[in-house]
């Protein structure tokens, strides 16, 4: 089962389905990937590619909700793919599959700002319950590669533990500095929502302002952002 992390999480709504392209050099795995992710009427493939420029070019023709994209591919990588995408169509959500555990390939598509990163050997049903998790506003990882991101966390904090605490934040109200705190303790959107007696929606809005004042494209990497800058106290 997938781990999914940080998010508003709840059923799509509203009677358009979820719009879909895969990017992946294995015309197999995406013709595969494609049966089983399309099954239910809730989500359309409208596009495919086969390497991370034709990746690239896809989503800006079509414009989908959430990309599906290897990270390894020819001409053009899925992270590097999943950068420019990021830059050039900021709403698509990406998933970035693979079949490498490499840490190193987890750390590089958090920074290129992927909403999720799953292993290729999770069930094709997962995939599909991630996309509906990515489209409402969630984070998601491998449950295998969530304890590697975590001890990544605690060698940032420790690497960090000499720096005085809010540096590079100076922008964020003391509310964002809270709300940002609880996001990188993985904490829902609900579950922030309670801790500060505020409404859901009131942390969406601070969520939202966080992401787009330290210019950063998912909770994944305001978590490490909030690490990497010492904000968290002490035993967090």
């Amino acid at each position: 089962m997938c781990l999914v992390t940080n998010g508003d999480g709840g059923a799509t709504t509203g009677a358009d389905p979820i719009r879909v392209v895969i990017a992946d050099d294995h015309v197999l795995y995406r013709r595969g990937l494609q049966m089983v992710v399309s099954q239910d009427h809730d989500i359309e493939i409208v596009g495919e590619a086969g390497d991370g420029k034709e990746a690239v070019d896809r989503t800006v023709e079509l414009l989908p909700d959430v990309v599906l994209m290897d990270v390894r591919m020819p001409h053009t990588s899925g992270i590097q793919a999943c950068q420019t995408i990021k830059a050039l169509v900021p709403s698509t959500k990406i998933i970035m599959l693979t079949m490498s555990d490499e840490e190193s390939d987890l750390y590089e598509a958090v920074k290129a700002g992927a909403n999720g990163y799953l292993l290729k050997d999770v069930p094709g049903e997962e995939i599909a319950d991630g996309v509906r998790a990515v489209f409402n506003g969630d984070s998601l990882i491998s449950p295998s590669m969530a304890s590697k991101l975590l001890a990544e966390f605690a060698q940032m904090s420790k690497r960090q533990g000499e720096r005085p605490s809010g540096v590079g934040a100076p922008r964020l109200t003391d509310r964002e500095l809270e709300v940002l705190r609880l996001v990188a303790r993985g904490m829902a959107n609900k579950e922030i929502a309670h801790q500060l007696f505020i409404s859901e929606n009131t942390v969406k809005n601070h969520v939202r302002n966080i992401l787009e004042k330290l210019q950063l494209h998912s909770r994944m990497e305001a978590a490490m952002y909030a690490v990497r800058e010492n904000l968290l106290e002490p035993g967090e």
